[in-house]
């Protein structure tokens, strides 16, 4: 059993994990441990262009997968606060034309936040037939608002990239703004994470590292570029970008509430519905804290070329931030490897 660590030790124990994993290219990207917003330990490893022979740096932006998720919640939180959503409306008091009348009369803001909808993902051969003319958050509604409901809302647990994708589609209908407009003005700013974005991925982003997939393994891995599974944008549901700094910088403004009131930033993060291992769901964050308080919340991210991790440690004040611009899971070995290294406050 992996026992707690004095700090310094925790951290030279991670350098020699990081380094160790990088060297037989099974890490490649960008690390950052801090405490009470005092960076500990930041680093980068491989490369961001294997064929520029470019390296990945701090400032690398990463494609986050699902870490979006986190900031689409708080959005929505922003809006209950501004009194403009309801958890417990219905989706259609908001999208008020949707096309399933079951989808929008019995799921609610509730039942997207913790995956317990029941309107199913987005991934599948519709999706792969239409990638490139997936273009707004409309289009996606577009291909599958018409479908029914998995199961009745509220009744389990189903990971749902669709229903964050409406909780992005809601945040449009409510500001009247699109939801990276928002997102941006709203989230982005307030936090000063200024190396953050979802830009189509036909624009050219500067320092925004290529991705790369295994393809076979003969003793090495063997890497091609992802950029045929990427969708044309990230969503309200995940696929955009950000740097391990910008990702600490979003832990701090969430612990200091600059983002939401204590209430509301806890209801954020409080688990909600149970989950294997001892952790649970909250609203678009995991919470994996014990009765006392102790452990992390937050979120990850991963798709063929990338994956990445982001924990927030509320009570000792560590925040933890790993991207890799390789497969999973190759951002939370590191993760994992530091967490039950770490010293807690009990």
């Amino acid at each position: 059993m992996t026992t707690v660590m004095n700090e310094a030790d925790a951290l030279a124990a991670l350098s020699a994990r990081v380094e160790e994993l990088a060297s037989i290219d099974q890490f490649a990207g960008a690390v950052l441990v801090a405490k009470d917003g005092q960076v500990l330990f930041s680093h980068a490893y491989g490369l961001a262009d294997r064929e520029g022979g470019i390296p990945n740096s701090l400032q690398t932006r990463f494609r986050i997968g699902s870490m979006n998720k986190m900031f689409t919640a708080v959005a929505i939180l922003q809006l209950v606060e501004a009194g403009n959503v309801e958890l417990t409306a219905p989706l259609g008091k908001y999208l008020s034309d949707y096309p399933n009348h079951d989808v929008a009369t019995k799921v609610t803001i509730h039942h997207l936040l913790t995956h317990t909808s029941g309107t199913g993902d987005i991934f599948g051969p519709e999706y792969y037939a239409s990638r490139g003319e997936l273009r707004t958050l409309a289009d996606y509604v577009e291909l599958y608002g018409e479908r029914g409901l998995e199961f009745e809302p509220g009744s389990r647990f189903a990971y749902s990239n669709y229903g964050f994708l409406l909780l992005g589609v809601v945040v449009e209908e409510v500001t009247g703004q699109s939801y990276y407009d928002y997102v941006q003005a709203n989230i982005y700013e307030p936090a000063e994470m200024t190396a953050s974005g979802s830009l189509p991925e036909d624009q050219a982003v500067p320092d925004r590292s290529m991705g790369y997939m295994s393809v076979g393994y003969t003793g090495k891995a063997e890497w091609t570029l992802n950029t045929e599974t990427l969708p044309y944008r990230g969503t309200s549901a995940g696929g955009g970008y950000s740097t391990v700094e910008d990702l600490a910088r979003f832990a701090d403004a969430l612990l200091n509430h600059k983002l939401l009131s204590p209430e509301s930033t806890e209801l954020l993060i409080s688990g909600k519905e149970e989950l294997d291992f001892g952790s649970s769901y909250a609203y678009g964050f995991e919470d994996r804290r014990d009765d006392a308080g102790n452990g992390w919340v937050g979120h990850g991210g991963g798709a063929p070329g990338m994956n990445g991790d982001l924990r927030i440690y509320p009570k000792s004040g560590y925040v933890v931030a790993v991207l890799a611009n390789i497969d999973p899971p190759a951002a939370q070995r590191i993760s994992e490897y530091l967490d039950p290294r770490l010293p807690t406050d009990r």
